[in-house]
């Protein structure tokens, strides 16, 4: 994959993170903006758009959390949480208002870099499809849900989802076999793909947020299942 095209948002007010995580990146092909703080991010983003954000949750002006729900509320932005480990409330939160992913400091570098390097894989496959540049996805029915690869596009009864790429990618696994119990770990390979790490925790926060984003469209929308203990499936209709 090129990366030579793809431009990072790197937001965080610790200037030796900024300057270190620049320089890996900027190493490795990608264009970076880098911000101290929430506001100026969000005025940065807007006027120069990126391909993907990495945020810090604490920060002076305004916070990770507001900036995604900022961001959220414009695109599906892939955006990453870096955070400290004592501040697994906030990763969930930050899960759970729509990050696709979360890393905790200290971090590795390379560990971050495939994290980044695993969202716009899948960033560019959608927008390839939707252009004809690559073989479309077919297309996925069922009941009320309509899944169109092609345009990265979600229906319910007809009423548009706005679902992340990870979001997406979960409810297509679960679709795709109505009925059979998809585990968190074949969850994890199918919307990060083989060999990345992401918690349980991860995957049971973004169906919460899946889950919410269909009910504000329809209060009784139940067909994503728990199976406690064991995984999630898509209700057979």
């Amino acid at each position: 994959m090129e990366t030579t095209r793809h431009t990072i948002a790197l937001v965080d007010d610790d200037r030796n993170i900024l300057a270190s995580v620049q320089m890996s990146l900027e190493a490795e092909g990608f264009i970076v903006h880098t911000y101290t703080d929430g506001e100026a991010a969000l005025q940065g983003i807007t006027a120069r758009p990126v391909s993907l954000a990495v945020l810090d949750i604490k920060m002076p002006r305004m916070d990770g959390m507001e900036l995604l729900q900022r961001l959220r509320a414009r695109s599906g932005l892939p955006v990453i949480f870096l955070s400290s480990k004592d501040e697994e409330l906030d990763q969930l939160m930050g899960l759970r208002l729509g990050a696709d992913d979360y890393i905790t400091k200290p971090f590795s570098q390379r560990l971050l870099l495939e994290r980044i390097r695993a969202l716009l894989r899948r960033q560019d496959v959608s927008r390839n499809e939707a252009n004809g540049l690559a073989p479309a996805g077919a297309a996925i029915t069922r009941g009320q849900l309509s899944l169109d690869e092609t345009r990265h596009q979600c229906l319910w009864n007809g009423q548009d989802i706005p679902l992340t790429v990870t979001e997406f990618l979960l409810v297509k696994a679960l679709a795709t076999r109505p009925g059979m119990v998809k585990s968190r770990d074949q969850l994890i390979d199918a919307a990060y793909g083989e060999n990345i790490y992401v918690d349980d925790r991860t995957i049971d926060s973004h169906i919460k947020r899946v889950r919410k984003k269909f009910r504000q469209v329809d209060d009784n929308f139940n067909q994503i299942e728990t199976l406690y203990g064991i995984g999630y499936r898509y209700k057979e209709d």
